[in-house]
C-alpha cells in the first residue's frame, strides 16, 4: 500500500471518521481506522452503534488495506506540515512523511475488524443549512443521563413532506417541523436517534447544499438511520424504546402573552443569574408591558431588572431553570421571543417572531417547565 495525499483533505476525512471511534470499544480493532486504498482511499471509522465513511482522492501506487490506531492518525494528521503526505505500509508499520517530519505507525489486524452495516437506501434529500438548524434547535433539549436512553435522542418523525423533530429531558421539549423531499411523497414512518449522533452528523455535513437522509425498511429487523454529503456518510443504529406522546404537552390556548427583543432578555437573564448557581430558579414577574426579573434570597446576593416589553393578558410570576430559558431563547434564531403562557405553575411555550409585531413563526416550539420558586 502507498499513497500520496494533501494535508487538508485528510485533516478533514480523518477528523469526521475519528468521531465515531470509542475510547474504550468492546474490540481492539475498534480502536482503528481502516484505510481502503484502491482507486480512491476510504477511511472508515465504528463503534458498532455509528459507522463513519470518508472518500478522498490521492496519487495511489499501490492498493490494499490496513487498520492504524484512529485517534493517534487524527492528532498526527493535525500537526503535520501543509505539505503532502506520503503513506507506505512496510510490513506490519505504516510510514507517514510530510516534508522532513516522518511518523511510523503501528497496524491492528485488519482481519479483525467487524462487518459493518451499509448505508440504507435514501429516503430523500433535506437542504444542509435546514437539517443542521433543525438538530441544533431541538438536540439542546435531549436528555443527557444514559440511564434513560429514550430521552437522550431526538424522535423523528417523518409524515410526507414534513419531517418533526421532537426531544426532552422532561424538564424542556423542543419541537422543529421542516419540509423535505422524500422519494416516497407518501412515506409515514418514525425513528428515534440519538442527538449527539444526530448533532455530529448536522455540523460536519453543513459544508454541502443538501444532505441524504437514508432509512432501513419497516420489515427489517436492524434499524439503521443514514446520513450522506459529498464524500461523507454516517450510519447509526437506532435507539430502542418509544419517545413519549408530546404533541398534548402544547397549548393550543394562552391566558397571557409576551414579546421581547432576544437580545435585550438574553442579556437580562444572565446579569441577574450571576448571583446564583445555573440550576437555582429565575423569577420572572410578568404584568402589563414590563417584566422584573429576579434572582437570590435571604442572606445571599440578590438581583432584580426591569424590561419593558410588550404584554398582555393576567399578571404571571413563574420561575425558570436559567440554563434552560438561555438554551431556548438562543435556539428560536429570531430577533423576537413570543412567550405564552397559561399559568404560573404551567408551561410556557417559546416561539420566535422576526418582527415585533409579525407573525408568529410556529415551526419551532420550545416549553419549559417552571420552578418552585423560594422566597
Amino acid at each position: 500500500m502507498k499513497f500520496v495525499v494533501e494535508r487538508d483533505p485528510l485533516i478533514e476525512a480523518v477528523n469526521w471518521v475519528a468521531r465515531s471511534l470509542s475510547s474504550r470499544p468492546i474490540q481492539t480493532a475498534l480502536l482503528g481506522i481502516m484505510i481502503d486504498v484502491d482507486d480512491v482511499i476510504t477511511l472508515t471509522g465504528s463503534d458498532l452503534e455509528t459507522s463513519t465513511k470518508a472518500v478522498i482522492h490521492a496519487d495511489v501506487t499501490t492498493k490494499g488495506k490496513v487498520l492504524v490506531p484512529g485517534r493517534l492518525l487524527a492528532e498526527i494528521a493535525r500537526s503535520l506540515p501543509a505539505k503532502p503526505i506520503s503513506f507506505v505500509l512496510d510490513g506490519t508499520r505504516v510510514l507517514v512523511t510530510a516534508g522532513s517530519a516522518k511518523f511510523t505507525l503501528p497496524t491492528l489486524p485488519v482481519n479483525e475488524y467487524p462487518q459493518l452495516p451499509n448505508l440504507p437506501d435514501s429516503a430523500g434529500v433535506i437542504p444542509s443549512d435546514v437539517f443542521a438548524t433543525a438538530v441544533n434547535q431541538v438536540a439542546i433539549a435531549a436528555g443527557k443521563d444514559d440511564s434513560l436512553p429514550t430521552l437522550t435522542g431526538v424522535h423523528i418523525e417523518i409524515n410526507k413532506t414534513n419531517i418533526t423533530f421532537a426531544a426532552t429531558d422532561r424538564y424542556r421539549l423542543a419541537v422543529k417541523e421542516i419540509v423535505w423531499k422524500p422519494k416516497d411523497s407518501n412515506i409515514e414512518t418514525a425513528t428515534l436517534l440519538r442527538a449527539r449522533t444526530l448533532a455530529d452528523a448536522a455540523k460536519s455535513l453543513a459544508s454541502s447544499s443538501e444532505v441524504t437522509f437514508a432509512l432501513s425498511p419497516a420489515n427489517t429487523n436492524e434499524k439503521l438511520v443514514g446520513f450522506l454529503s459529498d464524500e461523507k456518510t454516517m450510519t447509526s443504529r437506532t435507539l430502542d424504546g418509544t419517545f413519549p406522546p408530546f404533541r398534548h404537552l402544547l397549548p393550543s390556548e394562552s391566558t397571557a402573552e409576551a414579546v421581547i427583543e432576544v437580545a435585550q432578555l438574553l442579556d437580562s437573564v444572565r446579569r441577574v443569574a450571576l448571583v446564583t448557581d445555573k440550576t437555582v430558579p429565575l423569577r420572572l414577574i410578568f404584568s402589563k408591558d414590563n417584566l422584573r426579573l429576579e434572582a437570590g434570597a435571604g442572606d445571599d446576593a440578590q438581583a432584580t431588572e426591569n424590561l419593558d416589553i410588550t404584554y398582555s393578558g393576567e399578571d404571571i410570576n413563574i420561575a425558570f431553570n436559567p440554563t434552560f430559558l438561555t438554551d431556548g431563547l438562543q435556539a428560536i434564531n429570531s430577533p423576537f421571543v413570543h412567550i405564552a403562557f397559561t399559568g404560573d405553575k404551567k408551561p410556557a411555550v417559546l416561539t420566535g417572531k422576526s418582527e415585533l409585531d409579525g407573525a408568529i413563526n410556529t415551526s419551532y416550539k420550545y416549553l419549559l417547565m417552571p420552578m418552585r420558586y423560594t422566597s
